[in-house]
């Protein structure tokens, strides 16, 4: 990790894997704006952050809005300075079933899981090519590698996701400017809140019947945090890495023979 503190923009980061994110960059001593469009969770992160070592700016921020992903990208270099990290972690899960799910619910997965890390992306990119120094984080879902039933639009958001990192790789090679890929596995957060409760039976057992669920174990948020911070630490003369998987350890053989 570079010696001298960097900046990092988390969006996201009211809970769950955002939060433990800004904490562990908060840790190392960064400068770290964090956004949300629930602010006021974001101040008890941010207490979290400053309490951790870090320096923090918090805003609002919805990802999917062109005007706020304006104001908070102005406001977070006005505040923090050239932003070396973009953590583009911002998504929801609505889960309905094709067949069933309103034109809004659909559209809205599509928006918050993919086209906010574009809007943020094409926002902060710029600086960072002219800078020639700078790492783009896409939070991803095996979801893209094994969809499910009940996350249509947020799998194919997700797998629209990579197929936009790979291309912001390729436009970036040789600029000084990374393009990671984090695959992200089951993980313990809030995530999953916003799924209907009364169905969530149905879901799981039709995530099983087609073999896209071969445990029920959850990692912690900060599992994918840890890998965040080591991929965007590693020097970039040294390592790109442009996708990694971070999946729950400590799983036990559970078939027999």
């Amino acid at each position: 990790m570079a010696d001298a503190p960097r900046t990092v923009v988390v969006t996201g980061a009211s809970s769950g894997i955002g939060a433990a994110i800004a904490q562990a960059f908060g840790a190392l001593g960064w400068r770290v704006a964090i956004g949300a469009r629930r602010v006021e969770r974001l101040e008890d992160v941010a207490k979290e952050v400053e309490a951790a070592g870090g320096k923090v700016f918090s805003h609002r921020l919805d990802v999917t809005d062109s005007d706020s992903a304006d104001a908070f990208c102005a406001a977070a270099r006005a505040e923090l300075g050239a932003v070396d990290v973009l953590v583009n972690n911002a998504g929801q899960n609505l889960s309905a079933l094709v067949a069933q799910a309103t034109d809004e619910e659909l559209k809205s997965d599509l928006e918050v899981n993919l086209l906010g890390a574009m809007y943020m992306t094409r926002r902060l990119l710029p600086h960072m090519v002219e800078r020639r120094v700078g790492d783009v984080v896409f939070i991803g879902s095996d979801s893209a590698a094994n969809p499910r039933p009940w996350q249509s639009a947020y799998g194919a958001a997700k797998a629209g996701l990579e197929v936009f990192a790979r291309v912001v790789e390729m436009e970036t090679e040789g600029t000084g400017v990374r393009s990671i890929l984090i695959r992200v596995g089951p993980t313990a957060s809030e995530f999953g809140n916003r799924m209907p409760q009364d169905k969530l039976h149905t879901i799981l057992e039709s995530w099983r019947y087609w073999g896209v669920m071969r445990h029920l174990h959850w990692m912690p948020a900060e599992s994918v945090a840890r890998a965040v911070v080591r991929a965007v630490g590693v020097p970039v003369e040294e390592s790109y890495t442009s996708v990694i998987e971070v999946q729950p350890g400590g799983r036990k053989k559970e078939f027999g023979g």
